[in-house]
């Protein structure tokens, strides 16, 4: 029986990818660190450019097609997902950034992420902490400390293995404290949620407000006008 899951989100488009390499590395070591603690993992990887001829109607419509809707279903059942960008223009690139934008805001909650992305040069190293951690803490996940980024001439670079140990103990802690799962079955109302996000299941809507009411072309109480 598996223990947990690990999901890829790779937004590399190239055939090899370094975006790709560095998840799986990442992802390898989360896995072979939790099978030394005696667990058993599945991992899952979304490659984006498989979900890219369907994002047009997901953007404008949120109309989802049948591999963005397996998508949405394998990232609601991870316990730890790798997400992965190349970065263009000093920025991730808009395939990963629009994926994250369509999905709903409940759906990743509490889940830790390791984040990770690749560029040709150094420069863009800041992107990671810069936008990509600001778009994760929107969604309410728990993004590692330990960021990673590996630019042409970090391949060779043992440091880079060593950041990608830390980010993969780091995100086996957080696997294991349970902390999504804890949330969703302990403190789910304590968060705000969108109308409907999560399919209305965590709101306890009181049709009898006056506000309700209103909202469903009724009229207020007589005591209600005379305040």
């Amino acid at each position: 029986m598996t223990d947990f899951r690990i999901v890829v989100v790779n937004a590399g488009v190239s055939d090899p990818s370094s975006t790709r390499l560095l998840a799986d590395r990442a992802t390898q070591r989360v896995a072979s660190l939790a099978a030394e603690r005696g667990h058993d993992v599945a991992v899952q990887t979304i490659d984006l450019r498989e979900v890219l001829p369907e994002l047009p109607a997901a953007l404008s419509s949120q109309l989802l097609g049948p591999k963005f809707q397996a998508a949405v279903g394998a990232l609601a059942q991870a316990d730890t997902i790798v997400a992965a960008t190349p970065v263009y223009k000093a920025g991730a690139s808009g395939l990963f950034t629009s994926f994250f934008q369509v999905l709903d805001n409940d759906l990743l909650i509490g889940k830790p992420v390791i984040l990770a992305a690749t560029a040709g040069t150094a420069r863009h190293a800041l992107v990671v902490d810069e936008e990509l951690r600001a778009l994760f803490a929107y969604l309410r996940t728990l993004p590692v400390p330990t960021g990673l980024f590996a630019s042409t001439e970090d391949w060779n670079d043992k440091a880079l293995g060593e950041r990608i140990d830390r980010a993969a103990f780091e995100a086996g802690l957080l696997m294991e404290s349970g902390f999504a799962t804890a949330v969703k079955d302990e403190s789910w109302r304590r968060y705000q949620h969108e109308y409907g996000s999560a399919g209305g299941t965590e709101l306890s809507i009181d049709l009898g407000t006056d506000l309700m009411r209103l909202a469903q072309g009724g009229t207020l109480k007589p005591r209600d006008q005379n305040r």
